[in-house]
C-alpha cells in the first residue's frame, strides 16, 4: 500500500479555508490510492485530515506522542504511540512515498524541514509538497531561494520541494 504523510496544524482557531484545503488534499491523495499518516489528533487541520481519510475509507494511521494522550482522533484505523516528537516524525514518514505540508505553524515547519534534509541526504525518496494555498509558503520559497543565492543550498536541492497553489497542480504531482 502506498502511504502519504500529511503535516499540518493543530490549531482550531485558524481560518476555515485551511480545513477545506486539508479535506480537498486528503480526498485527492485517497483517490490516488494512498493510505494516510498524520499527527493523529482531532484538533485543527489534523482532525480534518483524519476525518477525511475516514470518510474516504482509506487506511488512517495516527502517530502521537504519549504526552498528548487525550488528543487522538477517535476513529483511526491504527494509532501509533511514540515517546518523543522526534520519534513521532520518524514514524510518520516511515514507509511513505509522499510528504505533504499543508499550511501550518512551527511544528509543520519542523516536519517539513527535517523531511527536506533527509531527502538531501538520500534518506527519504518520496515526493515533498508544501501546499501553497493563497501564497502561504511564498516566504518559505523566498528563504529557500536566498539559501540558493548565498550558496547555502543548491538549485537542485530547491527542486526537491514542490509548491502547488491549487488542487489541480497538486493532483498533477502525485
Amino acid at each position: 500500500m502506498k502511504k502519504a504523510v500529511i503535516f499540518c496544524a493543530s490549531s482550531s482557531k485558524i481560518d476555515p479555508k485551511f480545513a477545506q484545503t486539508a479535506h480537498d488534499v486528503v480526498a485527492a491523495v485517497c483517490e490516488k490510492g494512498y493510505g494516510i499518516v498524520s499527527g493523529g489528533s482531532y484538533r485543527g487541520t489534523m482532525g480534518e485530515v483524519a476525518k477525511t481519510a475516514e470518510e474516504c475509507g482509506a487506511p488512517n494511521i495516527g502517530v502521537i506522542p504519549g504526552f498528548m494522550k487525550g488528543w487522538e482522533y477517535p476513529h483511526l484505523t491504527e494509532l501509533v504511540w511514540t515517546d518523543t516528537m522526534a520519534d513521532r516524525k520518524e514514524k510518520m514518514r516511515e514507509g511513505t512515498s509522499l510528504a505533504v505540508a499543508l499550511p501550518g505553524g512551527i511544528g509543520t515547519m519542523d516536519e517539513l524541514f527535517e523531511t527536506i534534509v533527509l531527502k538531501k541526504l538520500g534518506r527519504y525518496d518520496g515526493i515533498i509538497v508544501a501546499y501553497n494555498l493563497d501564497g502561504f509558503y511564498n516566504p518559505l520559497k523566498a528563504l529557500l531561494q536566498h539559501f540558493v543565492d548565498t550558496d547555502m543550498m543548491t538549485a537542485e536541492e530547491l527542486q526537491m520541494v514542490n509548491f502547488p497553489e491549487n488542487i489541480d497542480q497538486f493532483k498533477a504531482l502525485i
